[in-house]
């Protein structure tokens, strides 16, 4: 039976036939990644602060063949299909690509949006192959908007597809920064354990021993939780705020995770970001966060320079920072379609 989250205290297994334009929202993840559970969050928050005319519905990628079947039944022409941002369209994660590829081919006639995405398909024959399937199947659909999340992926989804692509920052961004009062102790690691980890252990216990003084208790910890099983939007958001109160407790993050740097951002926490295998943090810091003076992108692995910029930003002044305006781009594509059906 497939469950549908009209509302995120419950599941339903039934979709609503009324007047009201619908918002489907397919790939909602059930995985342990907090920060793609942070994207679909915001995804969800956004539409329903700036469009609240929608019914918004999310779809599980768990259920997406059933979701896209029962959709079909009950979808209107004023109705919006979504895929969910945050992770990345390509090659590298093959079950995503193909539940997008599904729901970009089905729903042809609709306006179609694929949320703030990176995009890396692999430069050898699997990857090229995969690349192709992807080309097929987003060409159908004449009503798909590609937005991505950073330059990089911007022009790179331009000369790959035919759709018309969008630059906006990733989702977890229109969230408002929180303020902590509490006394901030500790370092906080939060680093990969997947295929796009290129950082060497050697450099983490580099810095583990720049930052140990004796006194300051040093944590390692991933944004993918080990403590649940299964997320869903019923049990997301609790998470989520617990993994802000971790960071806001910290003195400094050392990541290679982008949403790691994102919830520094949101927190007011010191963060130095690494790079990962395709180099998504790099540009979209670049992009969207590099005028924010508690966070920094590296490269660099000498660890006399890391102490000067770790120095730096555990020094650093919080400032105010607003990127709700860049996600112009989207509010407008919206609002056309709703004008459109009047």
């Amino acid at each position: 039976m497939c469950n549908y989250f009209i509302e995120t205290t419950k599941a339903t297994s039934v979709l609503p036939i009324n007047s009201r334009p619908k918002f489907f929202a397919f790939g909602i993840p059930s995985y342990t990644n907090l920060g793609d559970q942070a994207v679909s969050l915001a995804s969800r928050k956004y539409v329903e602060a700036e469009f609240p005319e929608f019914e918004y519905i999310e779809i599980l990628e768990d259920d997406n063949d059933q979701g896209i079947e029962a959709v079909k039944q009950i979808i209107t022409s004023q109705d919006v299909v979504s895929f969910v941002g945050g992770g990345n369209m390509g090659s590298l994660y093959t079950d995503h690509e193909s539940a997008r590829r599904k729901v970009f081919s089905t729903f042809v006639n609709n306006l179609t949006i694929s949320f703030p995405q990176s995009i890396h398909f692999e430069e050898t024959p699997f990857g090229q192959k995969e690349q192709r399937l992807s080309q097929a199947a987003y060409k159908k659909n004449p009503h798909l908007f590609l937005l991505a999340r950073d330059a990089q992926s911007y022009h790179r989804m331009q000369t790959t597809f035919e759709n018309r692509v969008l630059f906006t920052p990733d989702m977890v961004l229109y969230f408002k920064p929180r303020k902590f009062n509490f006394k901030r102790s500790g370092a906080l690691f939060a680093l990969r354990r997947d295929g796009e980890k290129v950082v060497s252990d050697n450099l983490i216990t580099a810095m583990k021993d720049l930052l140990d003084d004796g006194q300051r208790p040093i944590q390692q910890t991933d944004t993918v939780l080990d403590t649940v099983d299964r997320i869903t939007p019923v049990t997301r958001e609790k998470l989520f705020d617990q993994e802000l109160d971790l960071f806001a407790h910290q003195e400094m993050i050392i990541t290679d995770r982008w949403h790691a740097m994102v919830f520094s951002v949101l927190t007011g926490t010191p963060c130095l970001l690494f790079g990962n295998s395709y180099g998504k943090g790099k540009h979209a810091y670049v992009d969207w966060l590099e005028h924010i003076d508690w966070i920094d992108y590296t490269d660099e692995t000498d660890p006399n320079r890391l102490k000067q910029i770790v120095d730096r930003l555990m020094a650093s002044k919080i400032h105010d920072f607003d990127l709700r305006p860049d996600f112009d781009q989207l509010h407008r594509l919206i609002a056309r379609h709703l004008q459109t059906m009047k």
